[in-house]
This record gives structure tokens, C-alpha cells and sequence, in this order.
């Protein structure tokens, strides 16, 4: 029985000690969700197409941040979205409650996101076109 406990304790003390090592990056993959609403260029080009009403593409992808006319006074919809991604990521190396010190790492990332909708006399999309960045 003693052997079984000290098994146990020593299978324990690995898993906190190889738990607390993950990079930042691992961390941050973690936190930054690609689902849901959120406007992507995957779901502009899955989900916008040639002929869609304005009223459709407002419910797929929520009101521009920029409405304006062009030349022939045909609307023109803006999205201009911009996102920071700062991920701090502390490792105890699983022990903190044993370690006066941790290491860290942080990673800061930004991405932009512009999609210009220019819809025909009727209110139907004529043409659509977009344009990521990431640094």
C-alpha cells in the first residue's frame, strides 16, 4: 500500500510540474476564439455573395462601421474592424506555491480587417472585396 501512495504522489507531482510549462503560445491559441460572430475573412467568403440583399448581408454580418455612396449614388458599405491580442502567459514550473520566482512571456499581436460591399440601384451586391493585415 505504501508503494501504491508514493506512486500516486510521485505520478501527481509530474503532472504539476509538466503542467505549468506551457509557452505563451500554447496560451494563446487557448484564448483566441475564431467562431461565432465574429467578422473573419473566412466568413466573408463563405457567406457574402453576388446578389444578396442589403438586409442579408446585415444579419451576416451586423451594420458597417461606414455607409456611403459612390459616383451613381449606389451605397457602398464599409467594415473596418481592428483587434490587439495581448497574451501573458506565467509558468511556476507547477510548483508556485514552492518557488519564490516564475517566468513569463508576453505576446501582443494585431490584426485588421476591411470590407468594402458595393451594392447595385436595387440594394443587391454588386461587388465585395477585402483586405487582412496581421503584425
Amino acid at each position: 500500500m505504501h508503494n501504491v501512495k508514493r506512486a500516486i504522489g510521485l505520478l501527481l507531482g509530474s503532472i504539476l510540474v509538466v503542467g505549468g510549462c506551457a509557452p505563451a503560445s500554447y496560451h494563446k491559441r487557448e484564448v483566441l476564439d475564431d467562431s461565432g460572430d465574429r467578422l473573419t475573412v473566412g466568413k466573408v467568403q463563405r457567406e457574402i455573395s453576388i446578389g444578396m440583399t442589403s438586409a442579408q448581408v446585415a444579419q451576416i454580418l451586423g451594420s458597417p462601421n461606414v455607409v456611403t455612396t459612390d459616383e451613381e449614388r449606389r451605397e457602398v458599405w464599409i467594415y473596418d474592424k481592428i483587434a490587439q491580442d495581448v497574451v501573458y502567459s506565467e509558468s511556476h514550473a507547477g510548483l508556485k506555491f514552492l518557488t519564490p520566482g516564475s517566468a513569463g512571456a508576453v505576446s501582443t499581436s494585431q490584426r485588421t480587417l476591411t470590407v468594402v460591399i458595393k451594392f447595385d440601384k436595387e440594394g443587391k451586391v454588386r461587388d465585395f472585396a477585402y483586405h487582412t493585415s496581421s503584425f
